[in-house]
């Protein structure tokens, strides 16, 4: 049975660790607003970019930029996984659950993988097991900034464009809420092309299929197929010519969605510790009552096995 020093110094230390994550939550919780922020700020633009660029992508011949350009398998062919960690721990499975989903693809992919790593964590995980890294990227997180994802985005865009590559995957910690948050495994390059089966993202709701149809006629397209979506053969016109336009904006687009991968796992890290902190900080407190009522227990059974042993040598006197 321990006694009551070391009780209380167990006490003493657990009320330390408490103050101590109790400031860690305040200090998420403040870091995470900012974070959110910028999220909710750069995933509109981000989602509509995705959206667009993939909907005139689809309508063009892939061949018009490299970035485009789908390659057929080869036997050296390699797989660029940039996976996106956190620089420090103290918040729950942030790390645990990207690293897991980035093993589970490395695994199952059917060509051999060299890796991109961003944070800390990753870079200590996937670097002490001899995986072959392309480079890494670490301490961006303290300030996190537009010119990070850049620099990144530029890395892959040059290891793809080499032929050193043939496809970059992302994985990486998605903010869905300050309790959620949901691990996404997305290709980056190749950009994908939308499917055009469905409304043209361009067209507006509402607007009468046979009426597009007949426009397309008038302007000297090929006739739409019995029973398809008029809407679905939809072409845009250039202004300057489709190859300027995708020069400018394929390299920005991989750029912004590196970044949002960036603001996203920022976000969903400074959730996790808040929530981790929380929890610490409640067990914290229900360790604190059990070991002070333990504590009170040994306290009496010495203040009762005293008074017996004064009791037990008055009756010998």
């Amino acid at each position: 049975m321990p006694s009551l020093i070391d009780l209380r110094r167990r006490i003493r230390a657990v009320k330390n660790t408490q103050q101590i994550t109790k400031a860690m939550k305040m200090v998420a919780a403040s870091k995470l607003r900012r974070a959110q922020e910028r999220i909710m700020n750069a995933r509109p633009y981000a989602v509509q970019m995705q959206r667009v660029l993939g909907s005139v992508a689809a309508r063009v011949d892939p061949s018009i930029h490299p970035l485009l350009t789908v390659r057929a398998p080869r036997a050296d062919s390699q797989t660029l996984v940039v996976i996106v960690t956190g620089d420090k721990g103290l918040c729950g499975s942030f790390n645990t659950n990207v690293v897991k989903a980035a093993g589970t693809y490395i695994a199952e992919s059917a060509h051999p993988s060299t890796l991109g790593l961003v944070g800390r964590k990753g870079r200590d995980f996937f670097g002490r097991r001899g995986f072959p890294v392309l480079f890494e990227r670490i301490g961006i997180f303290q300030k996190l900034r537009y010119d990070d994802g850049k620099a990144i985005a530029q890395t892959a865009i040059e290891a793809f464009l080499s032929g050193q590559v043939d496809r970059v995957m992302l994985v990486y910690n998605e903010f869905r809420s300050v309790m959620t948050q949901r691990v996404v495994v997305d290709q980056l390059l190749p950009i994908a092309r939308a499917e055009t089966s469905g409304a043209d993202p361009g067209t507006r709701s509402g607007s009468d299929p046979a009426r597009a149809a007949s426009a397309r006629s008038d302007q000297g397209f090929a006739p739409v197929a019995p029973g398809a979506d008029p809407r679905a053969q939809i072409d845009y016109l250039y202004e300057p010519s489709a190859q300027e336009i995708f020069n400018q904006l394929l390299p920005r687009y991989v750029e912004v969605q590196v970044y949002r991968a960036l603001l996203e796992s920022n976000a969903a890290f400074f959730a996790a510790q808040m929530t981790a902190m929380d929890t610490a900080t409640k067990n914290s407190a229900d360790m604190i009552s059990s070991l002070t009522l333990y504590m009170n227990k040994v306290r009496q059974a010495a203040i009762t096995r005293e008074i017996i042993e004064v009791v037990s040598g008055a009756e010998a006197l």
